[in-house]
């Protein structure tokens, strides 16, 4: 947005800032909040704090600065308040989960590893940053995030190094924050939005959550419902798959009813019947369009119903057959093989078109990160500490969010710049 835009949206940003900052009690504080907020959504190139303080009127970059990286304000108050206003607004058909990358160059910044990220598309140096985002076809934002810190930054780990505890120090890394995996944090931020009053409708993810069959578990056990995306190598069971009970040797225990055949991979579960059982779905209008109407996105998929395998989910159904599952491949025509795979723990009598409708839905947080980069300066933070990060990406959602309420409500309003 260019000056005169915000200058007119002042008044719904006074309103908003009100509403969203109201737990930023202390002098100063929210007018801060807000001119960060206005400083995100301004013009401009590069995003971090010195510029987008000579950008605002009678804002001091120093000031900006203690704000962000210094003032112990509490960002949980804040996305509460964001999460659930836009969770009304919204009506969220879905949670996504899923993680970005900030690259740098230092070793400084909390978290920062050498890691993969799809942000470059390769093992680089980086930090982490795993958020869950209400979504929409048309309209989402993140509600919540977590910093994912690599086990070199975990004094407790084996993968810790002599200056760990020193860099922890530096970056102000609370002591009881040590090395979680993506989806545990995803179960963490789940958990505290469900606490915050809020019920998930469904979860999406994509394989390096699916793969998890602790996460798959965990969201089940939590009574949700999921669609997400797995690797070709996630291992199942046909559904007809039963459990039998080997013969007694005569010594020892009883043995138990087990499944007798070692689980296939659902990329040969799925060769094995072959491309023929592909049917065409229809799931969404595209954003491209031809002769004046949107281009409807279709392709060919295959629907069986299996039940996922692997240890975890052998100990935690021991003596109990394994829960059945949709298993979804996508296999458009030509293609040798399948090129994506979906499980989900819908009922089998959900409509395939449903189930394809939720398996897309995922990519509405790419959007979402897309926008909070080139947009909003999600990426252009360079502060190195563990409270101005998450103040950074508190106030990013803010602003996103802000600017969500003004296309929802004013469809014409100008997007962020």
């Amino acid at each position: 947005m260019d000056s005169f835009e915000v200058a007119r949206l002042r008044g719904d940003l006074a309103d908003f800032a009100e509403d969203v900052f109201g737990s930023l009690t202390r002098a100063g504080w929210r007018d801060r909040a807000v001119s960060y907020v206005q400083g995100l959504m301004l013009d401009g190139r590069r995003k971090s704090i010195q510029p987008m303080a000579g950008r605002l009127e009678g804002v001091h970059d120093q000031a900006l600065n203690h704000f962000v990286t210094n003032s112990p304000w509490d960002v949980t108050p804040v996305r509460r308040r964001l999460a659930c206003r836009m969770d009304a607004v919204i009506g969220p058909l879905a949670w996504a989960v899923d993680d970005t990358g900030w690259l740098k160059c230092g070793s400084a910044s909390p978290g920062v590893a050498r890691q993969y990220t799809g942000t470059a598309g390769k093992v680089t140096n980086c930090q982490i940053g795993v958020s869950v985002n209400l979504v929409t076809d048309t309209a989402s934002c993140p509600a919540d995030w977590r910093l994912f810190l690599p086990a070199a930054w975990d004094p407790s780990s084996p993968d810790a190094g002599p200056d760990t505890v020193r860099r922890r120090d530096r970056a102000g890394i609370p002591d009881e924050v040590g090395h979680r995996e993506k989806w545990r944090l995803a179960l963490d931020m789940i958990d505290e939005m469900t606490g915050w009053g809020l019920r998930a409708p469904l979860i999406v993810a994509d394989a390096g959550y699916g793969d998890a069959a602790e996460f798959r578990y965990g969201l089940a056990e939590r009574g949700l419902s999921y669609v997400v995306q797995v690797s070709m190598r996630v291992g199942v069971y046909p559904q007809e798959a039963v459990r039998a009970t080997p013969p007694y040797q005569g010594v020892g225990k009883y043995p138990e009813p087990r499944y007798r055949e070692l689980a296939t991979s659902v990329k040969d579960l799925i060769l094995a019947g072959g491309p023929a059982q592909a049917q065409q779905i229809t799931w969404r209008d595209g954003s491209r369009r031809r002769a004046g109407k949107p281009i409807k996105m279709r392709s060919h998929f295959v629907f069986t119903r299996v039940r996922p395998a692997g240890r975890t989910l052998l100990a935690a159904h021991r003596g109990r057959d394994l829960p059945e599952a949709w298993l979804i491949a996508e296999w458009p025509p030509g293609q040798d093989e399948p090129t994506k795979y979906w499980l989900s723990n819908l009922p089998a009598t959900t409509a395939k078109r449903t189930l394809i409708r939720w398996a897309k839905l995922r990519w509405r947080i790419e959007h979402d990160y897309r926008e909070l980069k080139t947009g909003l300066g999600l990426d252009h933070y360079e502060g190195r500490t563990w409270q101005g990060w998450h103040h950074h990406v508190t106030l990013v959602s803010a602003a996103h969010a802000f600017c969500t309420l003004q296309r929802l409500h004013h469809p014409k309003a100008a997007a962020p710049a």
